[in-house]
């Protein structure tokens, strides 16, 4: 029974043993295999989805990529194929939790941050100050500059989170609410379908931004 609105996105459902963050890694059970003898359609699209991916991070980050596009086109799919999966009936929507956000995010910022400072550190300390910037704006414009490279793991996990759990709340809201109402069956219904194929189109988007928005915070150390 659930107990409020915010329940439907609590892990910890049974109290033996919880199943529901199997929802993360069964998603790789969808991957289409690769011994057929012809390529199915699946792997057609994916092969596109892959090099559109591909030319367009190679563009972002530059001739100095190294196989990075290779890493963001994987954690696009990653994401992509858990928020879909969160839009079926009775899954878990992993995606819509800061824990799982917060994992890709931070060990990612993490990294980047320390492979510029290590190998590239006045190309790092040239970040801090804008071109052009006043003399007399330079401490301010270092502090801006300091904090909004802090806070980007954490802006990139709440993105992701909120956009994801905002419309499971409202269609979970929907949900409850056309048990007790006969009347207003059929409106709620299509504002059902219609919240299903935006949150589809969310999930998409989501998983888009998250890995180019690496991809930004990533070129600028190469």
């Amino acid at each position: 029974m659930m107990t409020n609105l915010f329940s439907t996105f609590d892990p910890a459902t049974s109290i033996s043993i919880s199943m529901n963050w199997l929802s993360t890694i069964s998603c790789f059970l969808l991957i289409p295999l690769t011994f057929w003898m012809m390529p199915n359609r699946i792997n057609v699209i994916l092969n596109m989805i892959t090099k559109t991916l591909n030319d367009e991070f190679k563009m972002l980050m530059g001739p100095n990529s190294k196989g990075m596009t290779l890493m963001m086109i994987s954690l696009f799919m990653f994401i992509l194929i858990n928020n879909i999966m969160g839009l079926l009936p009775y899954i878990f929507t992993s995606s819509s939790h800061l824990i799982f956000t917060l994992t890709m995010a931070l060990p990612l910022w993490l990294t980047i941050m320390l492979y510029g400072w290590i190998n590239h550190t006045n190309h790092m300390f040239a970040h801090l100050i804008p071109a052009g910037t006043p003399a007399i704006l330079m401490p301010f414009m270092v502090m801006i500059e300091t904090i909004s490279n802090i806070i980007r793991p954490g802006s990139l996990a709440v993105r992701l989170t909120a956009n994801m759990i905002a419309g499971h709340l409202l269609m979970s809201l929907l949900g409850n609410n056309s048990i007790n109402s006969n009347i207003m069956l059929p409106l709620i219904l299509m504002i059902q379908i219609m919240l299903m194929m935006f949150e589809s189109a969310v999930s998409l988007i989501q998983a888009y931004v998250f890995s180019v928005l690496s991809t930004l915070y990533s070129s600028e150390v190469m």
